[in-house]
């Protein structure tokens, strides 16, 4: 099968995706049976990954809870997507499919990192997709162009309440996990002057 599977077929079920994705060497997104390549990362974008892991790893380690980077991919059983957030984090029992690709159906917490492909991607279409599943406590979006952090977090009556940081010396409370995550640390290592990133 082509490496773009959407223009030779439109349609797949997901037993077809996950038969394609064991062997396709890129990953791809499931979005109601539409199959859709996921572009490359930028190097701020792996910067802030590599940052971002090894400070949820540490916050987590003692705790029942896992930490997954972006080859965990999540379903949406509602809304028949599947994808792979840049961070799910689950506590206590994970629930995974039985297919043969391991895929979380409860993530508490979601975390995405902005590109120019997806800032109008993951808070709108993506976010509305995420907001299914009934695990999901927080969503948070990170900007890999300017220090600033995004958090959605679930109230009663399934509200989503917004608030953000921006710039370096303020701090976001991930309260899903219990963690103050300081945009110092996350964008330790990260140049937003530098143009090749």
């Amino acid at each position: 099968m082509s490496a773009n599977p959407k223009s030779q077929n439109p349609k797949m079920t997901i037993e077809e995706f996950y038969k394609f994705e064991e062997q396709s060497d890129i990953r791809h997104k499931y979005l109601q049976g539409h199959v859709v390549a996921m572009a490359g990362a930028s190097r701020r974008h792996n910067q802030i990954t590599s940052t971002l892991n090894f400070l949820l790893y540490g916050h987590l380690r003692d705790k029942d809870c896992e930490v997954n980077g972006g080859e965990m991919m999540v379903k949406i059983e509602t809304v028949n997507v599947l994808t792979y957030p840049d961070f799910s984090v689950f506590c206590g029992e994970p629930k995974f499919t039985e297919d043969t690709i391991a895929t979380l159906l409860n993530p508490i917490l979601i975390i995405e990192i902005l590109s120019p492909s997806t800032e109008s991607y993951d808070p709108g279409k993506k976010f509305q997709y995420y907001r299914e599943l009934p695990s999901l406590q927080e969503y948070v979006l990170i900007s890999q162009d300017s220090a600033r952090i995004e958090r959605f977090v679930r109230k009663a009556n399934n509200i989503w309440e917004l608030s953000d940081a921006s710039g370096l010396h303020e701090a976001i409370i991930l309260t899903s996990i219990g963690y103050k995550l300081m945009l110092a640390d996350v964008y330790e290592n990260v140049n937003f002057d530098d143009e090749e990133n």
